[in-house]
């Protein structure tokens, strides 16, 4: 593996690394991001996070908001899988908005990248709704990463207020039980806003993704549309995609 980039900005040190085709995103050491435009489907958690557009049938999805962006990976995978309109997306650091820009290839009339706190840009956002919002709000701590903001009643009616009326939200958590006791599952009054939720995982990660659709929904149709298409039809030995999908009662 061999460093393209590397920069200390304010005490964080910052690197770009190719393994193979492969670029990667390191902020202190921590792994970021991944993406190679020859082999989009990565094996890791980065496609959990545009596998839920397929709840949807084949160009229903113009608008899709992405809280977190670091390298971009999601971004990419949703424009080469899904061709959104627009894709907005809101990031902290400057730093990951201009490498995802210069070596990721985030630009285009499809997408806008916001540098905000994501917290603030969410609360105080009047425009158009969203057909997808993807929380993936993580920082690192001791060289591990974590979420960001707490899922708690107020984030979670903040990010459902962006929601077009079959919307979905898909929030990336550091572990399942995160996830279970996150105000999606525990709040009554929240709970009852969606009409179907799911729990998306993979064996090389922790994370635990989230899935909360106000319009029903079932894991066949999931599965049936991920067929028709060769590089996420988890029946090819050419496919790389790799996940479980469980129904989560609401």
């Amino acid at each position: 593996m061999s460093i393209l980039w590397e920069q200390e900005v304010d005490s964080t040190t910052y690197q770009v690394r190719q393994a193979g085709n492969s670029l990667r995103l390191y902020t202190n050491g921590v792994f970021h991001s991944q993406y190679n435009p020859g082999r989009p489907v990565t094996g890791s958690v980065w496609d959990l996070l545009f596998l839920p557009a397929f709840f949807y049938p084949p160009g229903s999805i113009r608008r899709v908001l992405v809280l977190g962006v670091g390298g971009g990976a999601v971004i990419q995978q949703l424009r080469r899988f899904i061709q959104p309109d627009t894709i907005v997306g809101v990031e902290l650091n400057a730093t990951h908005l201009y490498l995802a820009t210069r070596f990721f290839g985030v630009s285009g009339n499809d997408v806008e990248l916001v540098r905000a706190d994501a917290v603030d840009w969410v609360n105080q956002y009047r425009g158009p709704v969203f057909d997808i919002v993807i929380d993936d709000l993580f920082g690192h701590v001791d060289g591990e990463t974590q979420r960001s903001v707490f899922a708690g009643r107020r984030w979670v009616s903040s990010l459902t207020r962006c929601l077009s009326g079959e919307g979905m939200i898909v929030s990336n958590f550091g572990s399942r039980l995160e996830l279970m006791v996150s105000a999606y599952l525990s709040h009554s009054a929240l709970r009852r806003s969606f009409s179907s939720a799911f729990y998306l995982g993979t064996a090389q990660n922790y994370n635990a993704v989230g899935v909360f659709l106000k319009r029903p929904a079932t894991t066949r149709q999931l599965r049936d549309r991920l067929k028709r298409i060769p590089q996420l039809d988890p029946r090819r030995q050419s496919s790389r995609l790799n996940y479980s999908i469980r129904t989560l009662s609401i």
